[in-house]
Formats: C-alpha cells, structure tokens, sequence
C-alpha cells in the first residue's frame, strides 16, 4: 500500500509541476501577445500621422502655392498657337528621291544573305525530304 501512496504523490508532484510549467508558457505567451499589440498600435499610430503629413504636403492649394512661388509659369491661351505656315521647314533629305531608303536596302540585304535551309542550334533539324 505504501508504494501506491509514493507513486500517487509522485504522480500528483510530476502533474502540479507540470500544470505549473503550462501556466508559466501561457502567461509568457500571453504577455509577448500584449507587447505585440501594442507594438502594432504603435505602429498604426505612426503610420496615420505619416499620412496626416502626406495629406498635408499633398494638398492641392499648397501646390498651387509653391508653384506660383517657384515656377513663375503662365497659363497657356488661344493665343499661343501659331499657323501651319510658320513652321520650319523640313529638313533635307539625306538621299535622293528616286534612290531606294538605304535603312530598307540594308535589310533587304540581310534577308538576301541569310538562308532559309539553314537550321539554328534551338531548332532541331528535320528530315523533310522523303
């Protein structure tokens, strides 16, 4: 009988320390959880005053402010715009007008050279003729 009673209060020791260990994570658990809310608190704080800033920055009229202040720039009007005839004229050519475009007789040239029956390392060459 005395062995049951010693591995009864071994049992119930070996469970108290047990339940007090599960107490000891869940409460430092449970404050790490509060440290990590109040961080994310802080960081929503942080984050609304950086867009109360940016909204204050942003602000059209302040714009317009600075942009009257540092651009000296003047609205455009109808008056700005100038005839077809006032143009400059075009520039010369750099080839005669019967002449072939030289970029195209280029690329013609390069077609010309390559060969079609020739076959490129990414594609395997086939057997068409049976």
């Amino acid at each position: 009988m005395r062995i049951i009673h010693l591995l009864v209060i071994g049992a119930l020791i070996f469970a108290a320390a047990h339940v007090y260990r599960i107490k000891m994570d869940s409460t430092a658990r449970t404050e790490k959880v509060l440290r990590l809310r109040a961080e994310i608190r802080e960081e929503r704080d942080a984050i609304a005053a950086l867009r109360a800033e940016w909204a204050k920055l942003d602000a059209p009229l302040r714009l317009q402010g600075l942009s009257d202040r540092h651009l000296h720039l003047k609205p455009v009007n109808g008056t700005q715009y100038d005839s077809l005839k006032n143009l400059p004229e075009r520039p010369p050519r750099m080839f005669r007008p019967g002449d072939p475009d030289p970029i195209g007789a280029m690329l013609n040239a390069i077609e010309a050279a390559s060969d079609p029956d020739t076959v490129t390392g990414s594609v395997p060459q086939t057997e068409d003729k049976q």
